[in-house]
């Protein structure tokens, strides 16, 4: 995942070269929430086996949610904090009418690399060009924060806040009053909705499943107000409140968020596939709680060994993503010959390494463990060398 700092779009950044004063920017607590982040994705995408998983660790079937429906709003989560120092910080650097400009074009730049990056994990290493997914993790990431980086760059605060309502409340309205022909209005099912009938209309034959996906075309919309909210929890971080004020902002606002979505929720169920406008308010609550958790861990306490694995995940995020993916890839498509049958290696390693260690979930669990570990590996490696992939 992008981790959104102030380095140039796909740059190779040591440390030693970074403008003065950059690093001192840098929100500590912010990088290990998104280590964290990172850390519980690559976990919850590698299992050994998905017939054997423990429920928490696999998303709801369709409405409500497991911790592993947090995970990529927390990112976009993180997307919009990291936004409003990016930018702050560069506009320090270089203020005017041109840098406004040249932010802009930063910003395009940058949603496109991520986009383009979402594309070619889709492609590697068959390239279906036939049959690509258009949308997905990276793809959503690239366009909610484009969208929302240039209403934060053109709008104040206050029309800031009514873009993040209207996105909530008009999806909302779109998803239940509008009918979908050979359905009806206000269906939520998969099939019947509104989102999944324009994702087939549009996208039809490149989508993650056959009839709809779950990081499709207008459930976006919502998807960028979670980057806005994200948005001014930063400017909160920023802004001249106490330290502990902001934690306790923080919690109050999460906690706001929490009883509003579960509330919410009751008419427009919580649901991570649809993005639904309660889970868009539900996930923004618990983000803000965990962040004034790591805030006050890091920041006021100023307990930071325990942070140190998920600082090394949080500082090259981008690049942790990208490995794991690969890696997974690779693991699955090397084929090799065993007991008679030809697996893939992943599955060679699963059944002989880690199947006889335990039951079958705590078997799958200890592989995906090892699996986040064989990728932290590699970003220590990097963290080491003071390499830091950015885009």
């Amino acid at each position: 995942m992008s981790s959104l700092s102030t380095a140039e779009p796909l740059a190779v950044q040591s440390t030693a070269t970074q403008p003065p004063g950059t690093e001192k920017q840098r929100l500590i607590s912010l990088d290990v929430f998104r280590g964290i982040t990172i850390a519980a994705m690559i976990l919850v995408n590698d299992p050994g086996s998905w017939s054997t998983v423990y429920p928490p660790l696999l998303h709801a079937e369709w409405n409500g949610w497991t911790p592993t429906d947090l995970v990529f709003p927390f990112f976009l989560f993180i997307v919009g904090v990291a936004m409003e120092f990016s930018f702050a910080s560069r506009r320090l650097a270089s203020p005017g009418t041109s840098s406004h400009k040249s932010l802009m074009l930063h910003v395009l730049y940058r949603a496109a690399i991520i986009f383009a990056l979402g594309l070619f994990l889709h492609l590697f290493p068959f390239y279906p060009w036939h049959r690509i997914r258009i949308m997905g993790v990276l793809q959503r990431i690239g366009v909610c924060y484009l969208f929302a980086a240039f209403i934060s760059l053109k709008t104040g605060s206050k029309t800031r806040m009514a873009a993040a309502a209207v996105l909530r409340f008009g999806y909302w309205a779109l998803m239940t009053l509008i009918p979908v022909p050979g359905f009806g209005a206000g269906r939520l099912d998969q099939d019947g909705n509104l989102a999944a009938y324009l994702d087939r209309a549009i996208m039809g034959g490149h989508l993650w499943k056959p009839t709809w996906d779950p990081e499709g075309l207008l459930s976006t919309l919502p998807a960028i107000a979670t980057v806005l909210l994200g948005g001014f929890a930063g400017q909160w971080l920023r802004s001249s409140a106490s330290k502990l004020g902001k934690v306790l902002g923080l919690l109050v606002a999460g906690a706001a968020g929490l009883a509003l979505g579960e509330l919410w929720g009751h008419w427009f169920p919580i649901n991570k596939d649809l993005w639904t406008s309660s889970y868009v308010v539900f996930t923004a609550g618990f983000a803000c709680v965990l962040l004034a958790v790591c805030y006050w861990l890091i920041e006021i306490r100023q307990w930071k060994r325990w942070a140190f694995p998920f600082v090394v995940f949080g500082k090259n995020a981008i690049a942790a993503f990208v490995f794991s993916v690969l890696l997974a890839k690779i693991l699955l498509i090397w084929k090799m010959n065993a007991d008679g049958k030809r697996i893939s290696l992943w599955t060679y390693i699963y059944q002989h390494v880690f199947a006889p260690l335990a039951n079958p979930r705590m078997s799958s669990l200890l592989f995906a463990l090892t699996f986040v570990l064989v990728c932290w590996l590699a970003m220590l490696a990097l963290y080491r060398r003071k390499i830091f992939f950015k885009v």
